[in-house]
């Protein structure tokens, strides 16, 4: 099953736009789906390796979206007594916008407009984070997140993404004509699988972006990640 990327042919919420219900619904209905079909419980898999009691990280998280994942992490370092201060980076001013809003609560949450490919720390993080973003990139721009996120943490890193393959292809279609019928979450989510890397791609593009002795694993309902610790 070969990997479908044209460059042309962006996600609906890549594209410049202004804050809109449509805009609003497909980032709750992304939420929905982080929550029910393993993003959450992957990333909160790490977090209990690397988030100990009493610690004090600051995080970076690339591709943040709505920022359900910057919560997820300010809500797990809260039960466990643990502090964070979280960067979180998006190139979409008015995801940030929504995302601001529904963070109005994290004070230890800062949100950023930027290209994450592009993006600069004057003092390393101890975690740098990038999730369910890489398929919207070519290879060659897989590549160079990775080696981002490689560059931007000293201690933990964490990428996952989708697993192209017969399963998350069907799975997805049949959510799409069932759960998740609103045209922009629609087109998305058939995108985003078949632009997913399989496994052996995203090992190939972290070693292309120096990464070395890293974990890399398949996740329930077709996710994966690849890590370094």
């Amino acid at each position: 099953m070969k990997r479908q990327f044209d460059p042309a042919t962006l996600e609906i919420m890549d594209r410049l736009q202004p804050v809109s219900a449509e805009l609003e619904d497909d980032l709750h209905n992304l939420r929905q789906l982080n929550r029910w079909f393993g993003s959450y419980s992957l990333i909160e898999s790490f977090l209990r390796r690397w988030i100990n009691p009493g610690a004090t990280l600051r995080v970076i998280d690339l591709a943040t979206g709505s920022g359900d994942i910057p919560r997820l992490i300010a809500d797990y370092a809260g039960r466990v007594g643990a502090t964070v201060r979280i960067d979180a980076v998006d190139q979409q001013s008015s995801t940030l916008e929504i995302a601001k809003k529904l963070s109005a609560g994290y004070s230890n949450i800062s949100f950023v407009e930027g290209n994450i490919l592009e993006q600069q720390s004057a003092e390393p993080y101890d975690m740098a984070l990038c999730t369910l973003a890489l398929h919207h990139f070519s290879e060659e721009d897989a590549v160079r997140v990775l080696r981002r996120c490689r560059e931007l943490s000293r201690k933990f890193v964490l990428v996952s993404d989708l697993r192209r393959g017969w399963l998350g292809t069907i799975g997805v279609h049949l959510l799409t004509v069932t759960l998740f019928r609103e045209p922009m979450t629609k087109f998305d989510a058939r995108l985003s699988v078949a632009r997913a890397f399989s496994f052996s791609e995203l090992d190939d593009l972290a070693r292309r972006a120096g990464w070395k002795d890293f974990g890399h694993a398949n996740f329930k309902f077709a996710r994966q990640a690849v890590w370094l610790e």
